[in-house]
């Protein structure tokens, strides 16, 4: 009987302890936020938005690539239930009598996609169409300053989704974020494609500069394509030649028409781009033209034209005389 008296203050405090630890996590679910263990780390998901700062000085990480905060060692359930006991009502939690006032950006979001219905996309600014497009990669933050850090950054909005993911980092963009901007570079290439494949080219003119421009314009190093023509100069295929450093590509006559001949193509059109943004050729542009020249025409092989492109515009070697 004794030994019964002994553990009852034990059993007491554990079952004290448990309750307390029950207290905080609803005071963590009150506050909406939800807390998982991972490995060797606790996670907190949710609303987490207006208890940022509070979660920061907790010690917590935020981890952009799955959009949540991070704490490393024990369990923080009782820390942050603590500081939430102590910390001044987050917007959007009323303490007393009158709602504590938003935040200016609460619910621009949903406005931003409202005009985007109603209006069409087309009379937004080049930051404001950004802006929504990192809507889809980055949660919960105003995204509207990073949109124009980056167009301050890089120039165009080509540039911002042709940088390198070295670049991207320097503004803490996610893998997620880099990954979405490739996609929409890509896919604005394909859309430029489908106006000239399988179409006679040399009829759809402003198309085929549309395409060359949508796929050269933001490369960083220089790149040699071939546009392969049939008889009807109807495009038969697109390749890379070759590729090369940021101001040189070497092209070989002899590897371009021996790739010509298998493809049963008439006529090519030579692109390249300059990566500097100026689409004048060089002397050494001039010069590997003619050798192409000459020795595609001399297995009947015509050169329509040869085009420079550059984020300033570009330069077609016939306009120019030089073809």
């Amino acid at each position: 009987m004794p030994r019964r008296k002994a553990e009852a203050p034990a059993a007491d405090a554990q079952l004290a302890d448990t309750r307390a630890d029950d207290d905080a996590l609803l005071a963590l679910l009150a506050a909406g936020l939800r807390l998982q263990a991972v490995g060797d780390r606790w996670r907190v998901n949710g609303n987490t938005l207006p208890h940022r700062t509070l979660l920061r000085d907790c010690g917590g990480t935020w981890n952009k690539l799955d959009q949540c905060w991070e704490f490393g060692g024990e369990d923080p359930t009782t820390k942050l239930a603590a500081a939430l006991a102590t910390a001044p009502a987050a917007p959007g939690h009323n303490s007393g009598d009158t709602a504590p006032e938003k935040p200016h950006y609460w619910g621009h979001r949903g406005r931003v996609r409202e005009r985007v219905l109603k209006a069409g996309i087309e009379p937004l600014a080049d930051y404001e169409l950004l802006e929504l497009l990192l809507f889809y990669s980055i949660e919960r933050i105003d995204t509207k300053p990073l949109a124009k850090k980056l167009l301050e950054r890089f120039g165009t909005l080509g540039d911002v989704f042709a940088a390198e993911p070295a670049q991207l980092r320097e503004f803490e963009i996610d893998q997620r974020t880099a990954v979405l901007f490739r996609t929409v570079r890509e896919a604005g290439r394909r859309l430029a494609e489908r106006k000239v494949k399988d179409m006679p080219v040399l009829t759809n003119w402003q198309q085929l500069i549309d395409y060359c421009h949508a796929a050269l314009a933001h490369e960083k190093t220089e790149q040699f394509r071939i546009l392969f023509l049939d008889r009807k100069n109807v495009l038969i295929a697109d390749e890379i030649q070759q590729r090369g450093t940021i101001d040189h590509t070497p092209v070989y006559p002899r590897e371009v028409v021996k790739r010509a001949l298998e493809l049963g193509a008439a006529a090519l059109i030579l692109v390249h781009n300059h990566p500097s943004g100026d689409p004048k050729p060089s002397r050494d542009d001039i010069e590997m033209t003619k050798e192409i020249r000459k020795a595609a025409e001399a297995l009947g092989i015509s050169i329509h034209d040869h085009l420079v492109i550059g984020r300033k515009g570009h330069a077609s070697f016939r306009s120019l005389g030089l073809l």
